[in-house]
């Protein structure tokens, strides 16, 4: 992926109670997660959701992999 993930992960007090949202728009990386942790291939989202590109949904699981490597970063101190 050549965008690093901060650029595509937005974070907007008043916009889905300030979760990390997708470029601004209202569907959150938890959303993205959700959907691939069902089961829903990456083709099913990206039909699904149009708006959508698989450069997104990358810096979701990006997003996702930093955040627990900081937590597990913070657990080891």
């Amino acid at each position: 992926m050549t965008t690093h993930y901060q650029d595509i992960i937005t974070l907007e007090p008043g916009k889905r109670g300030g979760k990390p949202c997708i470029r601004g728009l209202r569907i959150t990386v938890y959303d993205v997660l959700s959907w691939l942790a069902a089961g829903m291939t990456q083709a099913e989202i990206l039909d699904d959701f149009p708006e959508l590109t698989s450069d997104d949904i990358s810096a979701c699981l990006c997003f996702a992999a930093d955040r627990e490597h900081n937590l597990a970063s913070v657990r080891a101190l």
